[in-house]
């Protein structure tokens, strides 16, 4: 049985760590939850943790979602971290269905349609399954990112998947992690130069133009921001 941190003691954490810096908060997670995993969508935000992680000598595994309908950049990426960061551990986690399959049993596009049920079939029943054993995890999240992660806090319960949860960039600006990233040489998604502030799957994602919301390129049409990995119900 995964050991579970007390609420108390996540807390503590959390008012603790409030003000560290996203080094210092991912050496304490791995200190006090050894059983801990960094969900990875290759964003720049993700790739300065997974530059901090290399940087600190951290073991933990990083996975990432692969839907099957990523961009080519996207898939580009991956190899290049790959290769620059050999001694890192990371793990592909597909859905349970084939896009093919997924067609024959939801019909085509279903991203075109239903959204939130391609979602869960693709990204959230993966995660779940996924996390499954562990005892916490690691995300990219900012409060500053969406209305909907404004109360996120450096250490956190996740009641849904029944861990805790890291989120060493709570605090950070976007012009924080792109310093960070253009300064230590970090490879990073080459759509975020064409107008891509927030990448997910190729045929739900667009470009959004200066001042507009940088969540607003995905799904665009449905009223949908979130896929639903970091919300408290299910997609």
């Amino acid at each position: 049985m995964p050991h579970v941190v007390e609420q108390s003691r996540i807390e503590h954490l959390a008012e603790a760590f409030e003000q560290a810096t996203p080094s210092e908060i991912l050496l304490e997670a791995v200190k006090q939850i050894k059983n801990i995993t960094f969900a990875c969508s290759f964003g720049v935000e993700d790739m300065m943790i997974v530059d901090l992680i290399g940087q600190l000598g951290l073991t933990l595994p990083i996975f990432y979602l692969d839907t099957n309908l990523l961009f080519g950049e996207t898939y580009a990426l991956i190899d290049i971290v790959k290769e620059k960061y050999p001694h890192l551990q990371f793990v592909q986690v597909l859905p349970k269905l084939t896009l093919d399959e997924q067609a024959q049993q939801h019909g085509d596009t279903l991203w075109s349609s239903r959204p939130d049920q391609c979602c869960a079939l693709r990204k959230v029943r993966p995660l779940e399954d996924h996390l499954n054993g562990y005892e916490g995890w690691i995300t990219g999240i900012r409060r500053d990112q969406s209305p909907a992660r404004a109360n996120a806090q450096t250490f956190e319960r996740d009641d849904r998947f029944g861990l805790t949860k890291v989120n060493p960039l709570v605090r950070f600006t976007e012009d924080e992690v792109w310093q960070y990233v253009r300064d230590n040489n970090v490879p990073y998604n080459l759509l975020h130069d064409h107008g891509y502030p927030s990448i997910g799957c190729a045929p739900c994602t667009k470009a959004v133009a200066p001042g507009e919301d940088p969540r607003s390129g995905r799904w665009a049409g449905f009223a949908k921001t979130e896929c639903g990995l970091h919300q408290d119900t299910n997609e």
